[in-house]
């Protein structure tokens, strides 16, 4: 069943066009993570905060990510990870036109 992973951090950038420069090489990376649908990329300058939303296949793909990413993050020294994940409703996401693929 599809699985929305939300994951939101204290980032202090770069935002815009440098982060897409930094983070290019990871962004690639990421669509070979099994089980992967999608991610978007999501930032918030003003609150020095990045992110992203993700879906996966499966909720164990989704948790499996999340550790890893998790993880990754903490490595990098960031703190006050935010990550929850979701099961979607694919019969009211469809009404909204959700993009489950």
């Amino acid at each position: 069943m599809p699985t929305v992973l939300q994951v939101y951090f204290p980032f202090n950038g770069p935002f815009g066009d440098e982060m897409e420069k930094m983070m290019a090489t990871l962004a690639h990376s990421i669509n070979e993570e099994p089980g992967l649908i999608w991610k978007i990329w999501t930032e918030d300058e003003e609150s020095n905060q990045a992110g992203g939303v993700y879906l996966f296949q499966t909720r164990e793909n989704a948790i499996a990510y999340r550790e890893k990413h998790t993880a990754r993050l903490k490595d990098m020294g960031v703190s006050e990870i935010e990550a929850q994940i979701f099961t979607v409703n694919q019969a009211l996401s469809s009404i909204n036109s959700g993009p489950l693929r």
